[in-house]
């Protein structure tokens, strides 16, 4: 794979504040889809789908469906995903330093 592709992929994650919200949401035990349209607000079931389907592909979620009448669907994260919550957790630090720096 080369570098190029990495980086389109880490854009897509990245890029995309619903990628993002959706990690995030997932990371604080909001893991089924009807909770995390309800709590990400402004997502469409559509973007959330297809959002779930990416992250799922890109191995930062893991989807677990269970065989119940109605069916359940739960995702968590990998451990890939864990990883990255971190990365975004210490870009989010980083920001709220250079805001304060900023009205300094």
């Amino acid at each position: 794979m080369s570098n190029l592709s990495i980086y389109h992929k880490l854009e897509d994650v990245v890029g995309c504040k619903w990628s993002v919200s959706v990690l995030l949401a997932v990371d604080s035990g909001i893991i089924r889809p009807g909770a995390l349209e309800r709590h990400i607000s402004g997502i469409s079931k559509k973007v959330l789908s297809e959002r779930l389907r990416k992250l799922t592909s890109y191995g930062l979620l893991e989807k677990i469906s269970f065989p119940e009448v109605p069916p359940r669907t739960e995702y968590s994260l990998t451990t890939s995903g864990k990883k990255l919550i971190k990365i975004i957790e210490q870009i989010h630090a980083l920001d709220s330093e250079l805001q304060q720096d900023k009205h300094r």
